[in-house]
């Protein structure tokens, strides 16, 4: 397996594994939205990045979206895992960890004192996974106001 920053020429492969993950939340995938996140990404590593799984042959497993912001109580910079998502398939052989460990370092690259996420509470899958590879559970309740 292997792990690749997205380039333009990965997004036909991406943009599956994207639709995928906006369906599994419940959320209708607008390809076009979908596409415009994923083209202002490439080339902006300094402000985040996607990543690419691809197995030996080149399929594409999983993808994973890495954002760069700053947190007060931290003092100094935070990354966000803001994606993480297996295709069905590849799940169990590793993916997702594999891309958790490329958005550490990526992260710690860029000197982030911690990469965060979150998950869907009835997750377990995912709860599983993230405590595998070494994450503290928060305790922080999440909120958001839709701007348009």
């Amino acid at each position: 397996m292997r792990i690749d920053v997205v380039r333009e020429d990965d997004l036909p492969d991406l943009l599956p594994l994207m639709r995928a993950y906006s369906e599994f939340y419940g959320v209708p995938p607008d390809e076009e939205r979908l596409l415009g996140v994923a083209r202002m990404l490439i080339g902006q590593q300094h402000e985040g990045v996607q990543f690419i799984a691809r197995d030996e042959g080149g399929e594409a497993l999983g993808f994973a979206t890495v954002y760069m912001t700053w947190e007060t109580l931290d003092a100094g910079r935070l990354a966000v895992m803001n994606d993480l998502f297996v295709a069905p398939a590849a799940r169990g052989r590793g993916v997702g960890a594999a891309l958790i460990e490329e958005c550490r370092r990526f992260a710690g690259e860029r000197r982030a004192g911690k990469l965060a996420w979150q998950t869907a509470p009835d997750n377990e899958t995912a709860q599983r996974l993230y405590e595998n590879v070494g994450a503290t559970r928060e305790d922080w309740v999440d909120y958001h106001l839709r701007l348009k």
